[in-house]
């Protein structure tokens, strides 16, 4: 008997990470493993950088998909806490691509949110000078809900947590930079 729960488990299991694998995020200008470019790296904070997003494409997105949330964020920012470079939210289930450089020409109804360096909008790589490469995660949210209840004043935090509430799936490509 506990062996055929076991199993039934493992199934479900087996059928739902098989799911969330298919949603898949690609991108002309970024690529797993890959230094960005200076055109990702911020101006300001010391660094020189075209402080432009990359072009972001997704595909497979589970079903109930509602709208999408974009992340980019630096988990080895010597801040105890990492850094968040770009939060968007509210993006339409229609929506399977941004353009680089997408700035404030988003779909209309998403909402970006404040990145650690105190704006909404994209915010470039600067890790501090000497630091090992920082790894850059790109993340696009497949959510169940229509619509997240932030603006442009919502922190990285509280967008992190609201998006892990509500996610159905999630793909990333983590990129580095070190300067």
């Amino acid at each position: 008997m506990n062996i055929r729960i076991i199993l039934s488990a493992l199934s479900m299991g087996v059928v739902l990470t098989g799911h969330a694998a298919d949603f898949s995020l690609t991108s002309q200008d970024i690529a797993e493993n890959r230094p960005l470019t200076s055109r990702e790296v911020f101006q300001g904070f010391g660094c020189e950088g075209g402080n432009t997003s990359p072009e972001l494409s997704w595909r497979n997105a589970p079903a109930g998909t509602k709208s999408y949330a974009i992340t980019v964020y630096d988990p080895d920012a010597p801040t105890g806490s990492g850094w968040w470079h770009w939060t968007v939210v509210n993006l339409p289930a229609s929506t399977s691509s941004l353009p680089r450089g997408v700035g404030s020409n988003l779909p209309a109804g998403a909402v970006q949110g404040r990145t650690d360096y105190g704006q909404p909008g994209f915010g470039g790589a600067c890790p501090p000078v000497g630091d090992k490469p920082h790894r850059y995660q790109f993340t696009v949210w497949a959510l169940k809900v229509d619509k997240l209840p932030l603006d442009n004043q919502a922190s990285g935090a509280l967008v992190g947590y609201m998006l892990n509430a509500n996610a159905l799936a999630r793909a990333t490509i983590t990129s580095t930079y070190g300067r």
